[in-house]
């Protein structure tokens, strides 16, 4: 634990601790961008799950803001524990995702990408030894104490959490499907009779989530809803796994009118849909989650645009895109100054890929005139490194991860 007094700042220190905190408050979009992805690569079971790196991403901000908040009206002062909204709603969805107060190593690795901001930012005020050296030591104890502060507090936090979940009326349900999920020997009549729903015959499984941190639930609910009846189903399995996230299984394996569901849905814009694939009996039930995850995961990764996935659709992408330097270079190499082209050029490249390179069909399903389907062909030839006769799968594959990925494909 670090020391929580130490020796009040001269006045030139108390100054320039200020100016730091200040500064500080405001902090560049790619300093920010980067510190959150350091901090989440700490933690690769935290930055797997979308809403839980969001919410921890949320709760660094935070933290540095209100560190800095304090400096500015009392530099140098001990700042107490940051118990706001932010910090304690990562101490609820870690809870409902298994984790323990051993997880929250993480706001290490941001205390030390704050401290060196900190420097950084020190430097460029003064280059007095002096003044740097007292200031330092002073912002270090306090941003030190701060986070011990914090974490104590997030800490007894999960403990109320934990308790409050496992006395929950979903804990029975969560708990039963989390055996499933976990392949551990629980008979298929029990896990039945907790869940309500039978295990053979098929299912799709879904992820439904909300991209804003203070959903209304009721909307995730009749998502869920809207996602049974696109599937055939009036009563789906819906399991609360966090906050703003349910997982859902749908029987009968009908497949998924997704225009039916954007329709019925279109009012809720923040709201996501992963689906997977569509399996039978208790492995189907369980493969098809995992798949919905996966999908889940990579419209996380990509910041897709997209509402609704399903798996079948992004299993390539998926698997391409899960290293996104490789990715990136991938699509640059294969299409070129295709890549950088207007959205409708490579959404009539798309298409034209998609009718088996039929150039009838395909203007027929742009509704544009054969000819002029030819003239954008013969302009993304230009812009190929290669012609599209010989490279038209890899040039689908690249267009597909543009669109997934929310750039400027169709």
């Amino acid at each position: 634990m670090a020391d929580t007094t130490w020796d009040p700042p001269s006045p030139q220190v108390r100054e320039l601790i200020r100016q730091i905190a200040r500064i500080s408050s405001n902090p560049p979009p790619d300093w920010l961008a980067e510190w959150n992805r350091t901090v989440l690569q700490s933690n690769p079971s935290v930055a797997a799950d979308p809403e839980l790196a969001a919410a921890v991403s949320r709760a660094n901000l935070a933290n540095l803001l209100f560190w800095s908040t304090a400096n500015v009206r009392e530099p140098g002062a001990p700042v107490p524990a940051n118990t706001g909204p932010d910090p304690m709603n990562v101490s609820r969805e870690l809870v409902r995702r298994g984790f323990d107060a051993s997880s929250l190593d993480f706001y290490r690795v941001g205390q030390g990408g704050a401290l060196r901001r900190l420097i950084a930012i020190a430097f460029d005020l003064t280059d007095d030894p002096a003044e740097l050296r007292e200031a330092l030591d002073i912002c270090s104890q306090s941003v030190s104490a701060f986070v011990d502060a914090t974490l104590a507090a997030i800490a007894a936090q999960i403990d109320l959490e934990r308790d409050e979940l496992t006395r929950g009326t979903h804990a029975e349900r969560r708990e039963t499907v989390a055996l499933i999920l976990d392949g551990a020997p629980i008979t298929r009549q029990r896990a039945e009779s907790r869940l309500g729903y039978t295990l053979t015959g098929p299912h799709t499984a879904a992820v439904v989530w909300s991209t804003q941190p203070d959903v209304d639930l009721t909307r995730l609910d009749r998502t869920v809803e809207q996602l049974g009846r696109a599937g055939g189903a009036t009563r789906p399995l819906s399991v609360r796994a966090s906050t703003a996230t349910r997982w859902v299984w749908i029987p009968g394996g009908a497949p998924i009118d997704t225009t039916v569901l954007l329709r019925s849905t279109g009012e809720f814009p923040e709201i996501r849909v992963a689906v997977g694939s569509t399996g039978r009996g208790v492995d189907g039930f369980r493969r098809s989650h995992f798949d919905a995850v996966t999908t889940q995961q990579m419209m996380a990764r990509l910041n897709s645009p997209q509402r609704i996935a399903l798996f079948a659709d992004i299993q390539l992408v998926a698997l391409i895109t899960a290293d996104a330097d490789r990715a990136a270079e991938f699509v640059s190499e294969v299409l070129g100054d295709l890549e950088s082209a207007d959205a409708e050029l490579q959404f009539s490249v798309r298409t034209f890929i998609d009718e088996q390179c039929n150039t009838s069909r395909a203007a027929a399903r742009l509704y544009t005139h054969r000819n002029t389907l030819i003239r954008r062909l013969a302009r993304a030839d230009e812009l190929l490194p290669r012609p599209l006769a010989q490279s038209g799968v890899a040039v689908a594959v690249a267009l597909d991860v543009l669109r997934w990925s929310g750039s400027r494909g169709g």
